[in-house]
């Protein structure tokens, strides 16, 4: 079996605080700790229930969060920016299964823990095919178009009752309870990666369960971004169109260019944001 990993941040054991995952933030450093203590869980499951490899892509912000030095000296890291799938950067056809770990609900998720999508300010809401969409299931469909199933989803409560929405019985483990946007009442690490393990063991001893989450084609990414600016900066994008003031629109039949567009949003958005200050 060869178990694929996507790591985000927001989600890990612990970590409430947006300092706690940025560089140069207050408790950073000891965010990396923990990030990689969830990973480790998930990768120590995958090997109890008889993974044959798992690779792990560090999927938050710079790309360059987890410790290797302190990774289970079993698995392989994709780490670093310009990786052109972002989030599932390494996904591939014949993996036989995908897990998410420190994941978040989707931006507007009232007890989500620095619930976002994709962009902690600049975007509102993003929706695929029609439906409001977070990361989780942009992510899983990215999977799916591949024929890999996702089979855990780790992070906030709030993130496991979307990933149950969505996909139906898949293994979750919610290593903290959110209070409001940046409390949450938290289980301790040596609890939460216990349960982690189990859970992703429980998890590949279920495989023949699970099916790949499939969204048809053709695929139409919407934004709804907070500003006219970044909407008609991003429309200048081929093949990206504006729907409205604030909303832009792109549709292709091939998922990989939605993972990649993704990426081209983030530096758009991200200048024009800079660039625009209180009104941004």
């Amino acid at each position: 079996m060869r178990i694929y990993l996507s790591m985000d941040m927001e989600g890990v054991t612990g970590l409430t605080d947006p300092e706690e995952m940025h560089l140069g933030g207050r408790g950073y450093e000891r965010g990396c700790e923990l990030m990689t203590g969830d990973a480790n869980a998930v990768i120590q499951g995958a090997f109890d229930a008889g993974a044959a490899s798992v690779l792990v892509n560090d999927a938050h912000g710079s790309t360059k969060n987890l410790r290797i030095d302190l990774l289970d000296e079993r698995a392989t890291l994709i780490r670093g920016p310009g990786k052109p799938h972002r989030m599932g950067q390494g996904l591939v056809p014949g993996m036989a299964a995908a897990c998410f770990a420190g994941y978040h609900a989707r931006a507007g998720v009232p007890h989500g823990v620095l619930n976002h999508t994709w962009m902690g300010k600049e975007i509102h809401n993003v929706y695929l095919n029609g439906e409001v969409c977070g990361e989780t299931r942009l992510v899983a469909g990215f999977a799916g178009s591949m024929g890999v199933p996702v089979v855990l989803v780790t992070g906030d409560e709030a993130v496991c009752e979307e990933a149950g929405e969505l996909l139906g019985d898949v293994e979750t483990v919610a290593v903290k309870k959110g209070i409001d946007r940046f409390s949450a009442e938290l289980l301790p690490p040596a609890v939460a990666w216990r349960r982690i393990r189990e859970a992703a063991a429980r998890a590949l001893g279920r495989l023949p369960e699970f099916r790949p989450y499939v969204v048809e084609p053709p695929y139409t990414l919407g934004v709804e971004w907070n500003s006219t600016a970044i909407a008609s900066a991003c429309s200048i994008v081929p093949g990206v169109r504006l729907a409205g003031p604030r909303h832009t629109e792109f549709t292709t039949d091939d998922y990989h260019e939605i993972m990649a567009l993704f990426g081209i949003f983030s530096m758009i958005g991200g200048q024009v944001a800079c660039g625009s200050g209180r009104y941004g």
